[in-house]
């Protein structure tokens, strides 16, 4: 508002001298929105104004024609449409100067919704930013829900809004308060309707299924109509401002506990607006007898995903690894998450249970796994050494049967059985065995002293170790020895083929007489 002298002095200005707008404005330190308001109820006339030329002006037909009959169409299409029928003008103009053209449409009457108690629930999603848990960066969501009548509220926050956490909050809010309504109303989240064609919906399936569980309609609001839902969009923004707004917490749980005081202190205090004498809570406490009964037996929400283990006994779930018995490698199994506790299922028999991690890219494992299959892996090299022993030494098999039966230990004298075929070679190690066997002294010493015996005949030096590298391929590799009479056979042949040789000959005395030549 400004004062009349200030007004007149303005009125003055514009009748008697003609300052333009502009110039009075600044003159006297007023918006020049203020001066054309005085010449307004002052009846004068705007000056006319010759229409500046603009590049738009030959496509005016052509957007005058498709706004009357797409009278909704975006700025963006249409500033495609025009540019393909040559416009060169910059989007930003061009999408200031379309709303001169498009058509307006008229203020829509709405009217006030009036519910009765225990009749309706509205429901939906709120998002509050991002929370990083370790390496992961999860959406922080909010479910809401609200009674129609009473304005009862209901807070939960979860790590994203999917179908698993959406029927968490529903069970959390029918325990809070005590009951469900007969309608639950959403918008057209995915998390409700699937697919939707003017009055055409396609619910979801696991949402049809809670919904016939606790005996309640889910009903979705009409498209563009949000007085239908007016109801939870301001209770989300309620929340902002008068419950996470600068509100410290430590991690979720902690956020969920205040939450629940939250609703049950401050939001319960408030005036309901069906009967301003009651407050929330007390309207609530009179609806609340007219809910529908829970059911005695509460509705699965676990989540349920089928994964592939691969040669390492573990499983991928939420980008984190558990880990599974070594028994199930190369298997198809079922993992069955609750908001805590990680199971894994083969078949119906739970094969592993772990915490669940909302990180990413960690190792979760059960000591008892690890352990079974680092004893596997010892009870495989055992094998492999007593195999190796039966290829090179065939008589090892009956040593190892007496030395099972004497009661000592099969492991340690594997490997030092191991470590002579290393030293002595297959045809000492055998006949050493043989040898003990026939005096019936199948243990180590005896072994150890025939093989030291039969070196000292021969007069050889003590055997040197052999140092292999840490390579299973080289270590466990298999060597079967044979009778060294047939490359006596391949020389004999050889020799008697080059006797005969013509061009052999030739050479040989080709040779000889070089030799003489240079003596």
């Amino acid at each position: 508002m400004i004062s009349g002298e200030l007004e007149a002095k303005i009125r003055l200005l514009l009748t008697a001298e003609r300052w333009p707008v502009g110039t009075i404005a600044e003159q006297l330190g007023v918006h020049h929105s203020v001066v054309e308001r005085v010449r307004e109820e002052a009846g004068m006339p705007r000056p006319a104004r010759p229409p500046r030329p603009s590049l738009l002006d030959p496509f005016v037909p052509f957007i005058t024609q498709t706004f009357e009959k797409y009278p909704r169409l975006c700025a963006s299409r249409l500033y495609q449409m025009v540019r393909d029928r040559g416009y060169t003008g910059n989007p930003d103009h061009f999408r200031h100067m379309i709303t001169r053209y498009r058509p307006r449409r008229a203020a829509e009457a709405y009217l006030r919704l009036r519910t009765l108690p225990g009749e309706q629930a509205q429901v939906d999603w709120g998002h509050f930013g991002k929370l990083r848990v370790g390496l992961a960066e999860h959406a922080l969501m909010a479910f809401v829900m609200v009674l129609s009548y009473s304005r009862m509220l209901f807070l939960r926050f979860f790590l994203g809004a999917r179908m698993p956490s959406f029927l968490r909050g529903h069970q959390a809010a029918f325990a809070a308060l005590g009951g469900c309504p007969r309608v639950a109303l959403y918008d057209n989240l995915k998390s409700a309707v699937l697919e939707r064609s003017g009055d055409a919906i396609r619910f979801h399936p696991t949402l049809l299924a809670f919904a016939a569980h606790y005996r309640y309609e889910p009903r979705p609001v009409a498209q563009a109509r949000g007085n239908e839902k007016g109801r939870v969009e301001r209770a989300i923004r309620y929340v902002r401002t008068a419950f996470f707004a600068a509100r410290k917490w430590r991690d979720l749980d902690d956020l969920n506990r205040q939450a629940d005081v939250f609703c049950a202190g401050q939001a319960a205090d408030r005036r309901c607006p069906e009967d301003v004498s009651l407050t929330v809570g007390q309207a609530f406490e009179l609806e609340r007898p007219t809910l529908l009964a829970l059911p005695d037996n509460p509705f699965d929400t676990d989540e349920r995903v089928e994964v592939n283990v691969g040669k390492t006994p573990n499983v991928r779930f939420e980008a984190n690894d558990y880990s599974v018995p070594h028994t199930a490698v190369r298997k198809t199994l079922v993992v069955c998450a609750s908001p805590d506790i990680v199971c894994i299922l083969d078949g119906n028999e739970v094969i592993a249970t772990h915490s669940r991690s909302y990180d990413r890219r960690q190792q979760i494992e059960n000591p008892q796994h690890i352990e079974a299959l680092v004893a596997e892996k010892r009870k495989a090299r055992q094998h492999r050494g007593i195999d190796r022993l039966r290829h090179a030494a065939p008589s090892s098999g009956a040593l190892l049967a007496a030395v099972a039966e004497r009661g000592s230990h099969l492991g340690a004298t594997t490997a030092r059985l191991l470590r002579l075929l290393d030293q002595h070679g297959a045809r000492e190690l055998e006949a050493a065995i043989c040898e003990a066997l026939a005096h019936n002294t199948p243990h180590l010493a005896a072994i150890h002293h025939i093989l030291d015996q039969r070196r000292f005949a021969r007069g050889q030096p003590p055997p040197i170790p052999v140092v292999l590298p840490d390579d299973p391929r080289i270590k466990n590799l298999v060597v079967k020895p044979h009778a060294l009479g047939t490359y006596d056979t391949l020389n004999v042949k050889a020799d008697r083929d080059h006797d005969h040789d013509p061009d052999t000959d030739t050479d040989t005395d080709s040779a000889h007489t070089e030799i003489q030549d240079e003596d």
